[in-house]
C-alpha cells in the first residue's frame, strides 16, 4: 500500500497536537517523527517525553526515525513512548542486525535508513530482516532541503532487489518531497512517503489529500 507520513518536524510546535490530528483526519496514515541527537546530525530535535505528550492525540502509526548515533541505547525507551516502527541508519549501528532484533524483541517494525552516500550493499545481510528500508533523499539534519536526484536511481535499484527475492519490505523515501518529486520516487519505486514541509502549514488537511490522490494514482505495491 502507498502510505504518507507528514513529518511533524515542519509543524507548528505550539500547536502539536491539533496539527497531527489534522493531519490525521485528513486521512494520512503514519506521522513521521524524527529524533536528532547532535552527533550524528547537526540537528537536536524532538525527544521521548515529546512524543509521549503527542501520543494521545492519534492511533496513527508513529514512524520514529532516530538521526542518532548507538540507538541501540534508546530502543526500549521509545518503543515505551509510543513507537510503532523505528528507524535506525545503518551508519549509527557497530552491530546493525542485533539493532534491528532489538527493535522486534521489544514490539516495534524495523527499519533501517540509508544517506545519499550510503550504498545500497550496506543492506546485504539484513533485508530480510527488516519491515522497511528509508532513502534518505537530501542529507539528514535539515528540513525543507532540495531532492537530490541520483537517489532515483538507488531506489529503483532497491525495488528490484526486493520484488527479486520475494521480500514485503516497505521502501520510505525522505527529503525534499513536494507535489512534483512525489512523483518521481513513486515511479522509482518508493511506497512510503514523508513529506514536511510539503504539508505543515496553512491548508494542511488538504495538502495532505492532494498527497493521497496522486498516490491513489499508482495503485498497490504488490507484496
Amino acid at each position: 500500500m502507498y502510505i504518507l507520513s507528514p513529518s511533524i518536524l515542519a509543524a507548528d510546535f505550539k500547536e502539536l497536537g491539533k496539527e497531527i490530528q489534522t493531519v490525521d483526519k485528513a486521512g494520512a496514515q503514519y506521522i513521521h517523527i524524527d529524533v536528532m541527537d547532535g552527533e550524528f546530525v547537526p540537528s537536536i530535535s524532538l525527544g521521548m517525553p515529546v512524543i509521549s505528550s503527542v501520543r494521545g492525540t492519534t492511533k496513527k502509526v508513529f514512524d520514529v526515525h532516530l538521526m542518532v548515533d548507538r540507538p541501540e541505547r534508546y530502543i526500549q525507551e521509545f518503543v515505551k513512548c509510543g513507537a510503532d516502527i523505528i528507524t535506525v541508519h545503518a551508519e549509527a549501528c557497530t552491530h546493525l542486525d542485533r539493532v534491528i532484533q532489538q527493535i522486534h524483541d521489544a514490539g516495534a517494525r524495523a527499519g533501517v535508513a540509508l544517506n545519499p552516500a550510503t550504498s545500497l550493499t550496506a543492506l546485504d545481510y539484513v533485508l530480510d530482516k527488516v519491515d522497511m528500508v528509508l532513502i534518505m533523499t537530501v542529507n539528514p539534519g535539515f528540513g525543507g532541503q532540495k531532492y537530490i536526484p541520483s537517489c532515483t536511481d538507488k531506489i529503483k535499484k532497491l525495488r528490484h532487489i526486493i520484488e527479486d527475492r520475494g521480500l514485503a519490505v516497505d521502501i520510505e523515501v525522505d527529503g525534499g518531497i513536494n507535489k512534483d518529486t512525489v512523483h518521481t520516487v513513486l515511479s522509482a519505486g518508493a511506497n512510503v512517503i514523508v513529506a514536511g514541509s510539503a504539508v505543515f502549514g496553512e491548508g494542511a488537511d488538504e495538502k495532505v489529500r492532494e498527497f493521497l490522490e496522486i498516490m491513489s494514482g499508482y495503485g498497490k505495491i504488490q507484496k
